[in-house]
């Protein structure tokens, strides 16, 4: 993939799905030192997936009433969940508002994002000095032509807000005025053509980071939704989310004007709104917009704040791989915001 593998110590290698090699999230030679904040206290851990001995469950899901307002207070009486159409007992209902949150927070660097990268990186930063809370613990990635790993996990805002500050568009070689592979630099388009690598940096993100973590998790990121380059599909990226279970959130950041001087067709929100589907997240787009990028981050804010956690022991026990349409219904006149699905597999136990 062409991954910086600069400081590589930092993160396991994992084979990229049917090719030949590895790939790794690069840690930025300049970036901030990683944090030495404490593990999660064990009694965090009890909202973990899938165990090897267990089809257990955990659904995690916002729901807004028909004027799209959050809707809190919600019991276990009032929601149902159904598997592959089959009605499923819950065995735990839970309101999470100041559970533990680990977020993965992924930044678009390539030449497209060149005039928005400063309003990105104010509201970014105010945003994790918002959300943050002691027992919360954030990472920061850009990708472009490469995938780095800006900031390693830390519960400190400060380090993250820093690191936000020091991201650069990397173009390849271009001078930030063109998207690469498209004119904006001198970067292969054949054999191994690169631009920007989202999807690779959703499936890094979420295998290589997010797989580390229990409870609740989530993917926020900025980008205009464009993938050029990637090894990964976006069925690949999906699947790597469902399977670390994984919220993801896109916020659309778009310069129209890139477009029209390259002549191309926008096509972002598409591919971002599939990605959000799938995983129980959403899309907003806010253009070029400042105060429509603060207020989605509020938004987003305010969701991860008014979560519900349902847990239950499927009535198909077989831990076959196999995906799994979950559905869950809280109520007429309620829109349930949840992944639509999970694969049956057997978390392995540590050591193995």
């Amino acid at each position: 993939m062409g991954v910086r593998s600069i400081l590589a110590v930092l993160l396991l290698a994992v084979p990229w799905l049917g090719a030949a090699g590895h790939a790794q999230l690069a840690p930025d030679p300049d970036a901030p030192p990683v944090s030495n904040a404490p593990a999660q206290p064990d009694t965090d851990k009890s909202v973990a997936t899938f165990k090897t001995s267990t089809s257990l469950v955990d659904l995690f899901f916002t729901v807004r009433n028909k004027s799209g307002e959050l809707v809190p207070h919600l019991t276990q009486s009032d929601c149902a969940v159904t598997e592959n159409k089959v009605p499923q007992r819950l065995k735990n209902f839970t309101a999470l508002t100041d559970q533990p949150l680990t977020l993965g927070i992924l930044l678009d660097t390539s030449g497209s994002q060149y005039r928005l990268l400063p309003m990105e990186q104010d509201a970014g930063s105010q945003f994790i000095n918002r959300v943050m809370r002691p027992k919360d613990e954030a990472f920061l990635v850009s990708f472009d032509v490469n995938v780095d790993l800006l900031q390693d996990y830390t519960n400190n805002p400060h380090l993250l807000a820093r690191a936000f500050q020091k991201a650069q568009i990397n173009d390849a070689g271009g001078n930030g005025s063109g998207i690469p592979g498209l004119g904006g630099g001198p970067v292969p388009t054949v054999g191994d053509p690169k631009g920007t690598l989202l999807y690779d940096a959703i499936y890094l993100a979420a295998t290589e980071k997010l797989n580390q973590q229990t409870g609740r998790k989530a993917m926020i990121i900025l980008t205009d939704g464009e993938d050029e380059g990637s090894k990964t599909k976006i069925s690949e990226a999906i699947a790597a989310a469902q399977k670390n279970d994984v919220i993801v959130y896109f916020i659309l950041l778009a310069d129209k004007e890139v477009y029209w001087d390259q002549d191309m067709w926008y096509t972002g929100y598409g591919y971002a709104k599939k990605i959000a589907d799938e995983t129980g997240g959403r899309v907003i787009d806010v253009g070029n917009n400042g105060p429509k990028l603060q207020a989605a981050f509020e938004q987003i804010e305010d969701e991860l704040r008014t979560q519900y956690l349902a847990s239950y022991v499927s009535t198909d026990n077989k831990l076959d791989g196999t995906f799994r349409r979950i559905a869950v219904n809280c109520g007429e006149g309620t829109k349930v915001q949840v992944r639509h699905g999970y694969f049956a597999i057997a978390q392995q136990d540590d050591g193995q």
